[in-house]
């Protein structure tokens, strides 16, 4: 039982990211129940409003879109991924997908520091799932692992940690660009990336980290300079190291709907570019 002031335990959600099978706190704050179906409303304008979340009892409750849910923890929160599970364990998901890239070096230095066992609250080890998942995308094309990897940290809530945080919203990012061509579940990946950006209680802080956060999406560090001189200079790795951050950064643009300045279009343009430009930096660089 949980009740309005108390949320410990429970994960904040947006309440889009809200799916069948969830146990929802129920808004009477004394209870919690689990959700059967979901449906979302528009407004007049075909944007949508409201998300219906029909309970195991047949009642609704209806949130509005861009607000916060309150769930309970899943298997995901407790260290066990959904996905992992059918593999029997994050560490033995790594080890398969590391079996089939044996020339990778980075996949198998990054393999050999997880299969001393994968904690999901450590931020290192966020970091070398990230790390992995970026390299199956970037580095290997393998599409499908990449996103089995990513979703390992997709599972993981926001708790206010922000240096653990950057690596979960680093693998919500590659799920949302990788399921790009199912709307509804590259959806649920973007607006779970947005989870911190409505953690600032205090109505000042917010809107003075939301107009920092609008800056940084019209105007992003795509790396214009680093990568200009690295190029000039002929230095084939560090141009590529810095193309691959671009992808980071355009990745994660792409996730939060674009910007004033930058369509979602365009971005999957600009992405798709900086992949192949990196292949072909990376067979420049493996023909010596």
């Amino acid at each position: 039982m949980v009740n309005r002031m108390d949320r410990t335990g429970l994960r904040a959600v947006p309440a889009e990211v809200v799916v069948s099978g969830d146990v929802l706190a129920l808004p009477d704050g004394d209870a919690t129940a689990e959700v059967t179906a979901i449906a979302v409303v528009n407004d007049d304008f075909g944007v949508p409003a409201l998300v219906v979340a029909t309970l195991a009892d047949g009642r609704q409750v209806r949130i509005a879109t861009g607000s916060m849910a309150y769930l309970e923890p899943v298997d995901s929160e407790l260290g066990v991924s959904a996905v992992a599970a059918d593999h029997g364990s994050p560490e033995e998901l790594v080890a398969q997908i590391a079996q089939a890239h044996p020339d990778s070096d980075t996949l198998q230095g990054v393999a050999a520091r997880l299969a001393r066992g994968i904690n999901l609250k450590a931020g290192s080890n966020l970091q070398d799932l990230h790390q992995f998942a970026l390299t199956l995308l970037v580095d290997e094309g393998d599409t499908a692992s990449a996103l089995s990897v990513a979703d390992l940290l997709a599972g993981l809530p926001f708790d206010g940690n922000f240096g653990r945080w950057k690596w979960i919203e680093g693998g919500l990012a590659i799920a949302a660009y990788l399921t790009r061509h199912d709307d509804a579940r590259s959806a649920r990946y973007s607006a779970a990336l947005r989870a911190a950006d409505d953690a600032e209680t205090d109505p000042l802080r917010a809107k003075t980290a939301a107009m920092y956060r609008q800056r940084q999406l019209n105007e992003p560090n795509v790396y214009d300079p680093e990568i200009l001189r690295a190029s000039g200079a002929g230095r084939t790795d560090v141009e590529r190291d810095w193309r691959v951050l671009r992808i980071g950064v355009l990745l994660y643009l792409r996730a939060h709907g674009g910007s004033e300045t930058l369509s979602r279009d365009v971005l999957e343009r600009r992405i798709a570019a900086e992949l192949a430009a990196v292949t072909a930096l990376d067979a420049r660089l493996a023909g010596g």
